[in-house]
């Protein structure tokens, strides 16, 4: 596994579907799919991020993509610097 301790998402661009283009802080770039996660996912709480205008919604908060007014949806980064989600 990568060093990612001191990397942040710096900026993230919605691509298609339910991909994210990644810009992290050490100038590396990564293009993230999340559907598998949003597909299967059966937290009542996340299941407004299957409707993709809800999965646009995204934000960069303290160097972390996150979704919902308190994080509802928010991934560990070095599983989006690895472009692999778990």
């Amino acid at each position: 596994m990568s060093n990612t301790i001191n990397i942040e998402v710096k900026n993230a661009t919605y691509l298609d579907g339910y991909r994210l283009s990644i810009a992290f802080t050490n100038g590396k770039n990564k293009v993230v799919d999340f559907t598998q996660f949003i597909i299967n996912t059966n937290k009542q709480a996340l299941t407004k991020y299957k409707d993709v205008s809800n999965f646009k919604k995204f934000k960069i908060e303290h160097g972390n993509v996150v979704w919902g007014r308190n994080w509802d949806l928010i991934f560990p980064i070095h599983q989006l610097y690895q472009g692999k989600l778990q």
